[in-house]
């Protein structure tokens, strides 16, 4: 089976690429912002596979023979209210999302989906971690922000750079997964195909 990665994130190619086997990557056509609504009455893990399955379905009429695999991030933080957190896009937003997460633990939540439409069989998985920031100043936040520029990362933040010097703690079992494709799941899936050894 031809293996097609449904994302536009280089993060996630990059992530893929490190297993070894050729790949194509199509865009989804698919809008998460839409699913917004369903966010307050789905846990985390529900909402996140709700999102990446989308993403995969989304190419199944086109890619019918394809093994679509599909991911989606979300981050949440507890604040008056379980909050959903979205990738800043600009410099003023990342900075006021990293202050929102200064001192506090918010969780990264990342649904996992591969889908093979000729024969409608789905696998799914879940990963989160929690991660804990330190108490940072806003000139510290800022100037991490106009460095990195992580305004296409949800948290605004990228632990493989200067990024993780704003943590105090992270509790992860797959560091992939806060990138946003956590590999050891992405293995178990590919192997329920037989895409890996087992």
């Amino acid at each position: 089976m031809k293996l097609l990665l449904a994302s536009t994130s280089r993060y996630r190619r990059a992530l893929l690429e490190r297993l070894g086997l050729p790949f194509d990557v199509a865009a989804p056509r698919f809008d998460e912002s839409a699913h917004d609504h369903a966010f307050a009455s789905s846990t985390d893990d529900a909402f996140a596979l709700r999102l990446a399955e989308g993403k995969a379905r989304s190419l199944a009429e086109d890619h019918a023979d394809a093994l679509i695999l599909a991911a989606d991030q979300i981050a949440t933080v507890e604040l008056s209210e379980r909050t959903l957190l979205h990738k800043p896009g600009t410099v003023d937003r990342a900075v006021q999302q990293l202050m929102t997460l200064a001192g506090r633990t918010h969780t990264l939540t990342t649904g996992v989906v591969l889908f093979h439409p000729a024969s409608g069989r789905l696998e799914t998985a879940v990963d989160r971690q929690r991660l804990t920031m330190r108490t940072y100043t806003e000139a510290e936040a800022r100037a991490y922000v106009e460095a990195a520029q992580p305004l296409d990362c949800v948290g605004a933040y990228r632990v493989e750079d200067a990024g993780i010097t704003l943590f105090e703690d992270i509790r992860a079992d797959d560091v992939t997964g806060i990138i946003g494709l956590p590999l050891l799941h992405v293995c178990r899936l590919l192997r329920r195909f037989g895409m890996l050894p087992s």
